[in-house]
């Protein structure tokens, strides 16, 4: 399969941010900032009494961001089926935001989340049942939890490196399920 990997349309540095609207930003801020310890980078009060944009840094230049709108119609989530681990979500919704962690913080990180109160999942260890990959099929290990406003988060930690072996799927179409 062609991942296009040799002809890029683009040039990307890596993920800048993501935006999400947060209900509190003060409950958003103890969350990530005190909790998580992810340092708050950059604020904006937006004109006209309009809310707040806040970026907390997320690692390897990347920030994840929250807007604040004192009018925000309440939340409509998407539709998870596991709310505690993986699972269908509906269409054009954010099934859950990965921020990536060292191999040997992982456990750590999820006992640490746990003495602070947060429900967390177990470590889950992600497996390619492709006999292409060799010996330990587990490519991902992760833990999932969920921030104040029910956003599902993952640590994530690669466990091997990723090969072109990796790439051997080809698209489905939802067109093909039509009868």
């Amino acid at each position: 399969m062609d991942s296009r990997r040799d002809t890029p349309r683009f040039s990307f540095r890596g993920v800048n941010h993501i935006a999400l609207v947060a209900r509190d930003m003060a409950r958003t801020v103890a969350f990530y900032r005190d909790l998580l310890g992810m340092p708050l980078v950059k604020t904006l009060e937006l004109p006209d009494g309009k809310g707040q944009h806040f970026f907390f840094d997320a690692g390897g230049g990347a920030s994840i961001a929250f807007f604040w709108f004192p009018d925000a119609p309440e939340a409509q989530p998407g539709i998870v089926q596991a709310p505690r681990g993986g699972g269908p979500s509906a269409h054009g919704s954010m099934n859950h935001l990965a921020l990536d962690v060292a191999p040997e913080e992982l456990e750590v990180f999820r006992h640490r989340l746990v003495e602070a109160g947060v429900d967390v999942t177990d470590v889950v260890s992600h497996r390619d049942p492709s006999p292409l990959v060799g010996d330990d099929p587990t490519f991902i290990r992760s833990i999932y939890f969920h921030d104040p406003d029910g956003i599902r988060l993952e640590f994530a930690a690669w466990a091997r490196e990723l090969t072109p072996l990796d790439v051997s799927h080809a698209p489905r179409s939802a067109a093909a399920l039509q009868p």
